[in-house]
């Protein structure tokens, strides 16, 4: 019963998803590892790995980048070069750490990381300053409206521990952040190799008396990160048991992309526009009252209607963006260029399409935030905005009023392999 008790209790502990960004060794990769040593999230037998590892390559610290840099190039360049995840947890709340790549070629793989993250950890170099890869970090972070900036100045140990040093960087990131949509930025001074302000209070900048940045992350107010206004549920699967038991069992299967339903709820089914009311929300063998962003669950309606897989089932008087042609922001993943013109398969939520490459209205320079509106080749690392056609409709919200419905993928279909990450305007 205790243990049962316990793991009830890490179920439904709150989870924040935040990712790493900065400049090729900034020490994205040794301040994870700080986080996960300082607070006791690593299991003796890697500890005593990465020990290994360290006195063979000479070094006089434990090297704590190795507990990400899995990859063996990444361990002989020193360098972080795949996206990779780390989970830990604290009394307090459950984490997922995506670390990416600081190099300019691996763009990509920032988007791709924070793409579903409440936070956004950019490092800052102390003796370097802010320069054209801190300002590539906050852009994207602000085009993919992550909610909270946290922006550790790294290396403190090597600038003494000077105050002014951090006050010049906090004050050059805000005059640029102006010009981005950045809601809640925070800045820490911090020393990872040593964990000055990492998980314990640095004696060394008592000058300092914000947060470390651990109590920042066990703290910081993520429920309202997600769109509690307007609700919309994307139907992944139709549950139809056709047992004994549940004879006429129909219920519609998903997670709620935002907002709240209840029981009694009027509702619309889309595409077909046919209005109807929740009987019920069941989640396992429990009988939910309400079902929440972003919690999963199954919706039982109050009439048979024709519903399957890449429907949404929306608030019968609350409105959503309908259309084929459609305005996007695109990260291109691939390093085979996109086709001006060019078809691709599209997924939007739990909907499968196609779509044609319209126009490309302009390029952005993210290390100067400048438009280029006469270069239309777009290759991979580069973010865009272009136009398309769907196929058929689709049901959608602008990335800024939803992150989730607002938001689609381009597939290439000879291959099968994403190419491009999209942000409805």
């Amino acid at each position: 019963m205790e243990d049962k008790t316990i793991e009830r209790s890490y179920l439904d502990m709150e989870l924040l998803r935040f990712t790493t960004a900065g400049s090729v060794d900034d020490g994205k990769s040794t301040l994870i590892g700080r986080l996960l040593y300082d607070s006791k999230a690593i299991f003796q037998d890697q500890l005593e790995a990465i020990e290994r590892a360290s006195i063979k390559k000479g070094e006089e610290y434990i090297n704590l980048a190795l507990l990400t840099d899995g990859l063996r190039a990444e361990r002989e360049q020193g360098i972080t070069i795949d996206v990779a995840y780390r989970y830990f947890h604290t009394p307090k709340r459950k984490f997922i750490i995506a670390d990416t790549p600081g190099h300019i070629q691996y763009t990509r793989n920032m988007v791709t990381g924070a793409s579903t993250a409440n936070a956004a950890v950019i490092l800052v170099d102390a003796r370097h300053g802010v320069i054209e890869q801190t300002i590539r970090h906050a852009y994207i972070a602000s085009l993919l409206r992550i909610p909270h900036v946290i922006v550790c100045v790294n290396k403190m140990d090597l600038v003494d521990f000077k105050q002014d040093v951090f006050d010049a960087i906090q004050t050059r990131f805000l005059e640029f952040s102006t010009h981005l949509d950045l809601h809640d930025v925070r800045f820490i001074p911090i020393s990872a190799l040593l964990g000055d302000n990492v998980v314990e209070r640095s004696r060394n900048m008592d000058w300092y008396q914000g947060p470390t940045l651990m109590y920042l992350l066990e703290n910081l107010y993520i429920s309202n990160d997600y769109n509690q206004l307007d609700a919309r549920f994307p139907v992944q699967y139709v549950i139809r048991p056709q047992s004994t038991d549940f004879h006429d069992y129909r219920g519609y299967a998903g997670r709620m992309a935002s907002g709240t339903f209840k029981v009694g709820d009027r509702v619309k089914v889309l595409p077909s526009g046919f209005t109807t009311t929740i009987k019920g929300i069941d989640f396992w063998t429990d009988h939910l009252d309400t079902i929440t962003a972003p919690q999963s669950g199954t919706i039982i309606l109050e009439d048979d209607l024709d519903v399957s897989r890449g429907c949404m089932i929306i608030p019968a008087e609350n409105g959503i963006k309908q259309g084929q042609d459609i305005d996007l922001m695109i990260c291109w993943l691939s390093d085979k260029p996109m086709v001006n013109g060019g078809k691709y398969a599209l997924k939007h939520t739990t909907n499968d399409l196609r779509c044609m490459v319209k126009e490309v209205k302009y390029k952005v320079d993210i290390n100067t935030l400048e438009k280029n509106y006469d270069d239309k080749n777009i290759g991979m690392n580069d973010i865009a905005c272009i136009s398309i056609r769907t196929t058929k409709s689709l049901f959608y919200d602008s990335y800024r009023q939803n992150r989730v419905t607002g938001s689609l993928i381009l597939i290439d279909e000879g291959t099968n392999v994403t190419v491009g990450a999209g942000m409805i305007l």
